[in-house]
């Protein structure tokens, strides 16, 4: 059986994706070997990341691009699961891939069962995912929201950044949301619930981010950097606290991972008068003694519709590329998936629902 993959054609150096930087190509269906199983592709994760691999050579020229997904389980010589079984992986960009403990690109990500009943299967990459776990790690277990204090979220209607809110606003915050257009604000404050949320793109973007923070910001989830970042900063209260958790806005630079030390440069001063706590966050360091918890909360928050979830789904893997490229220029609404394989879980009503651009529960 045929294997559509996307490649790796060259490694970028700067700016955003082009076509040139993949290639998609067609393979055979890998042959599981002992303690091997072959899983197909469903849904694929698209995430900022993923540049960040390509352009520091992580990803070498002729690989199968990297992505998390989730599969189904069609051949196994694997002990943990038989064939049927519906898991979270990372088979990349391809409709096939090998599970195996030696296969995993990440030591923290070995391959898990998915319930379907807890959610939709395509959380597994999104809410309930990594994705998830990254919110729920950087505003709970990094910054300790306290009740009353005000969080600021940029990028707030994206996959991470919808959960990070959402998570906030539950345990007591009053919650400011920053976005890219008019559309995905009104989401942010109408879907979402959060109390206000302001579009980076406005010419008062500043004095209007200063009105909706009267109290000044106790909490900033970072996503975005470059001048939304700058806007933050007089607004920092004493003893508030930073979750970087990346900075889209710079993916294209050619500073590349030097980003990171100029955006610590340029707050140094506020850091230092407002005695501001910054946590790097990286989601591995939590897999292990925080997965469990994060699931059994999350899923109940979902159950009981206290945090809502928007897709921003695009059919077929021929669409990777593009999918991948909007994504990180701003053009997502939600968290961005490229539905690969058919979900066997889904009804007809609910596959003629998902048939459109986005996804919201």
């Amino acid at each position: 059986m045929n294997n559509q993959q996307w490649k790796l054609a060259r490694t970028p150096l700067e700016g955003w994706p082009t076509p040139g930087d993949f290639d998609l190509s067609l393979g055979a269906m890998p042959e599981p070997e002992r303690d091997q199983c072959c899983a197909r592709t469903i849904y694929l994760s698209m995430d900022p990341y993923q540049w960040g691999r390509r352009r520091s050579g992580v990803e070498a020229v002729g690989d199968v691009c990297h992505g998390r997904t989730v599969s189904q389980v069609v051949q196994s010589r694997l002990g943990e699961f038989q064939e049927g079984d519906l898991i979270f992986n990372t088979n990349g960009w391809q409709e096939y891939g090998l599970v195996g403990k030696d296969i995993s690109v990440f030591n923290y990500m070995f391959p898990r069962k998915i319930d379907p009943g807890l959610a939709p299967i395509s959380t597994a990459i999104g809410v309930l995912g990594m994705l998830g776990l990254t919110a729920y790690s950087g505003v709970y277990l990094q910054c300790k929201p306290q009740v009353g204090e005000t969080a600021v979220v940029s990028a707030a209607s994206g996959g991470v950044g919808q959960n990070a809110g959402q998570i906030a606003k539950i345990k007591g915050c009053r919650v400011v949301g920053i976005a890219g257009s008019e559309e995905k604000c009104r989401f942010v404050t109408d879907t979402l619930g959060f109390s206000a949320c302001i579009n980076r793109r406005d010419e008062n973007f500043p004095d209007q981010l200063a009105q909706a923070c009267p109290d000044g910001i106790d909490i900033y989830f970072e996503n975005v950097g470059g001048a939304v970042y700058e806007t933050v900063l007089p607004l920092l209260n004493r003893e508030s606290r930073i979750t970087l958790c990346g900075m889209i806005s710079q993916y294209g630079n050619q500073e590349g991972d030097s980003a990171a030390s100029t955006w610590r440069e340029t707050g140094e001063a506020t850091f230092s008068k407002q005695n501001v706590t910054v946590h790097g966050l990286f989601v591995g360091n939590f897999v292990n003694e925080y997965q469990d918890q994060f699931l059994a909360e999350m899923s109940g928050w979902i159950q009981d519709g206290l945090v809502k979830y928007k897709e921003d789904l695009w059919q077929g893997i021929e669409q990777a590329h593009d999918a991948f490229s909007a994504m990180l220029m701003g053009g997502n609404f939600g968290k961005t998936i490229v539905q690969v394989g058919e979900d066997p879980t889904l009804d007809e009503k609910t596959k003629l629902h998902r048939e459109g651009d986005n996804v919201l529960a």
